[in-house]
């Protein structure tokens, strides 16, 4: 994590406590492009699976962000799912830094939305 600057290490920090909180598969967190920042956990009822970028995205939108800054999803999955980076890309535009780390927090992977 050492590698990330101090607002994502933020994110990283959003994204575990909500994880932990809530017992989801996943956490999120996500900085707009004003600086405001908006943490989720994947949603999964009987009538409503919604992933934690999914949230967030959803979250920022409703809010009346004009885009996105950074994504950070803490996951046992080994991989961003395409459909969120899709979200990513449709409301952040190309080029959003997404990293992927597991439920502690360790960064595993950056990439581009």
């Amino acid at each position: 994590m050492s590698d990330l600057s101090a607002e994502d290490r933020k994110l990283v920090t959003l994204a575990r406590a909500t994880r932990a909180r809530t017992g989801a598969a996943e956490g999120a967190a996500v900085r707009d492009s004003d600086g405001r920042t908006y943490a989720a956990a994947t949603v999964d009822l009987p009538s409503l699976q919604v992933s934690a970028i999914g949230v967030c995205v959803a979250m920022a939108v409703a809010s009346g962000s004009q885009g996105l800054e950074a994504v950070v999803v803490l996951t046992d999955a080994d991989i961003v799912f395409p459909d969120d980076l899709s979200a990513v890309r449709d409301f952040g535009g190309a080029g959003v830094v997404v990293h992927r780390g597991d439920h502690q927090g360790a960064i595993a992977e950056s990439l581009g939305s």
